[in-house]
């Protein structure tokens, strides 16, 4: 039995050791198919967290991509906007240094104004409006007397606008046109006539070379049609003169062969104390240059010559003191060819422009070769006082043989001459203008304003004015012009630099005969009360 069991015990433990060994022999199989796996695993891991990567390399490629693609546009869209706003600037004016190739834009007493940074080319635009009210109180001495009424009324007396400037520092020129004279003359019904109006109203038209320098002045040689600086009164600028006209002994003298809307070229030289000048004129702008024109009737041009001499030889700070004289000659006078006449007429209105009509007239003088007028001038200025005078002699030669009665007749001689004065109640006075040696305006401390508190400057005037067209009476030979005498007062209220109020009451006296062998009277009287509304720049 021992050794049955023992026997049996050892083919237990064989065959344990067998199955021991089976099992071992599987253990070790299925070890290495989990290695296997494992190793795949980890290699599939690998796999995946390289895919992992080049997916987020991926991404954050194509997002950077993007950003970069947005900043970009951003950029190019800030850009663009940019340069939008840099042309809209330039575009818009913009207080500060303008570059040295540009322009500069000023407003010199409120007139616009360009010229390059340089200043030496500028071109400017200049008006002026004169327009004027009133109405007379005019009575005839006799039932003879012509006219019999003067209108009341409104006259645009002057409304110009144009262009000056200068090229080059030195060309100076000046384009300008005038819109007025609405009721200023008598128009017609014959081709070319305008009614109630002058011909044309080129008031300027003229270039001006400035670039010498003799003797320590300045000079000017100009040409076109112009405002010639010739007496006193006419050298002053219709915008700064004390009265609403001129007074008529210089409007008759500078009717001649000067005056505005005047062709004319000659040259101007002075200093600060001397001015010496000489022009020779043609006809005015708007005269018909045709010496066979019936219809309207036509003369050929004439022309003539004024020379001038004036100074200010006393100038301080509270006064000045200015003299002159004056010589101008018709050298040759109009002719129509039709009517085979030559002639000149001296005349004017009585120192106002709502009725075109004249109360002194010589009527068209026959047979005239020539005519010369001389005169004086003098001023002086003490603070905001200003006083002023001239005088004038009329000589009219009658040579000329055109086969009109009277040939061969005496020269006749006419004068006239006017004095008066001016004072500035608020204080101001009037400065020298030496380019055309004459006073220039008012210029308020104090310009008008509600809200600042000023007002302005006051101006009181008067003048005395006459001129005698008589000559020669009580013989054929004789010119029975009349004789007129004006008395005018003058309240003148400067706004400002650029605006102005006139008042003018005038009294005058005409003393006339029917003709030169005729003592009948055909005289008359006035007054008139009128006003002006200027502005200029």
């Amino acid at each position: 039995m021992s050794r049955t069991r023992l026997a049996a015990t050892a083919i237990g433990l064989a065959g344990a050791l067998a199955a021991s060994q089976a099992q071992a022999q599987s253990t070790s199989s299925s070890e290495q198919e989990i290695a296997l796996l494992k190793q795949q695993l980890k290699m599939l891991e690998q796999k995946l967290d390289k895919l992992q990567s080049q997916t987020a390399a991926n991404t954050a490629a194509t997002a950077k991509a993007k950003a970069e693609a947005k900043a970009e546009a951003k950029a190019e869209a800030r850009s663009e906007a940019k340069a939008v706003v840099a042309n809209a600037n330039a575009a818009i004016p913009v207080k500060g240094p303008a570059p040295a190739s540009g322009v500069v834009v000023t407003m010199p007493n409120n007139r616009p104004t360009i010229c390059t940074a340089d200043q030496a080319n500028c071109v400017a635009i200049t008006s002026r409006l004169h327009w004027d009210v009133g109405g007379y109180d005019y009575r005839p001495n006799t039932a003879a007397t012509v006219p019999q009424k003067l209108d009341s009324g409104q006259n645009v007396r002057r409304a110009r606008i144009g262009v000056t400037g200068k090229f080059f520092h030195d060309w100076n020129f000046a384009l300008v046109y005038d819109f007025g004279g609405s009721s200023d003359g008598f128009g017609g019904a014959a081709p070319g006539s305008l009614p109630g109006g002058g011909v044309s109203g080129v008031e300027n038209a003229y270039i001006s070379y400035t670039g010498l320098k003799p003797f320590g002045g300045r000079m000017a040689v100009e040409a076109g049609i112009m405002d010639l600086p010739y007496t006193l009164d006419e050298a002053t600028s219709s915008n700064d003169i004390l009265f609403m006209e001129r007074a008529s002994p210089g409007v008759v003298a500078t009717n001649i062969a000067a005056g505005d809307f005047r062709s004319a070229a000659g040259a101007r030289w002075f200093n600060d104390q001397l001015w010496i000048g000489g022009y020779v004129t043609g006809p005015s702008s708007g005269a018909i240059h045709s010496a066979s024109s019936a219809a309207p009737p036509g003369t050929s041009e004439q022309y003539g010559a004024v020379a001038r001499v004036a100074g200010n030889p006393i100038s301080t700070k509270d006064y000045t003191v200015h003299i002159g004289a004056n010589a101008q000659w018709l050298i040759q006078p109009p002719r129509n060819l039709i009517a085979n006449t030559q002639t000149v007429t001296l005349s004017d209105r009585p120192e106002l422009r709502l009725d075109p009509t004249t109360l002194i007239s010589t009527g068209a003088i026959a047979n005239v070769s020539g005519a010369q007028v001389y005169s004086v001038e003098a001023a002086a200025t003490y603070g905001p006082l200003i006083v002023q005078g001239e005088y004038f002699w009329y000589n009219v030669d009658r040579t000329a043989n055109t086969g009109v009665p009277l040939v061969g007749a005496p020269s006749l001689k006419f004068q006239g001459g006017y004095a008066q004065a001016g004072y500035v109640l608020t204080g101001e006075g009037r400065s020298y203008n030496a380019a055309n040696a004459a006073y220039s305006g008012v210029k308020p401390a104090h310009p008008f304003s509600l809200d600042g508190g000023g007002w302005g400057a006051w101006e009181i005037a008067g003048r005395f004015s006459t001129i005698d067209l008589n000559d020669q009476l009580a013989t054929a030979n004789g010119v029975a012009g009349g004789r007129q005498t004006v008395y005018t007062l003058a309240l003148n209220w400067y706004v400002n630099g650029n605006v102005r109020f006139m008042l003018d009451y005038l009294h005058g006296t005409v003393s006339r005969q029917a003709s030169p062998i005729s003592t009948a009277n055909v005289g008359s009287k006035f007054d008139a009360v009128a006003m002006r509304t200027q502005f200029a720049f």
